[in-house]
């Protein structure tokens, strides 16, 4: 399945949806793209707040939009960031994609000279708190 995605096309989206955030306090903007079973990529960048605790991470925002527009069983995650090393996405952001993905959903981070990190969901979060604990 994995070399079924098409990769570029979601570093792209989250290459540009990146220029989008506001960060004006970090000044560390984020793009994320999420492909979904049905072929749709839907994107989001971090939008931060004064009270820092109301920031939206770029993960979370692109898994709102899918929510917010119907998508179902997201199948890969791509994120872009300015950093030497690419970085995963953070507890917050793994513990959504718990919430939607299977624990095999590739999320694969870029950083802007092309370097790139993959992982799984259950490589990033091996202990999900999942439905199934409620």
């Amino acid at each position: 399945m994995a070399e079924d995605i098409p990769w570029e096309r979601l570093f792209e989206e989250a290459t540009r949806v990146r220029q989008r955030a506001h960060v004006p306090y970090s000044r560390f903007p984020v793009g994320a793209a999420v492909l979904y079973a049905d072929g749709s990529v839907v994107a989001g960048c971090n939008v931060e707040n004064a009270t820092y605790g109301l920031t939206v991470c770029a993960e979370r925002g692109a898994f709102a939009a899918g929510v917010a527009q119907g998508r179902a069983s997201p199948v890969a995650v791509a994120i872009v960031v300015d950093t030497p090393e690419p970085c995963p996405p953070c507890g917050m952001c793994r513990q959504v994609m718990a919430e939607f993905a299977r624990p095999g959903l590739p999320v694969r981070s870029r950083n802007l000279k092309g370097d790139e990190a993959r992982y799984s969901l259950a490589e990033l979060l091996p202990h999900a708190f999942t439905r199934d604990f409620l």
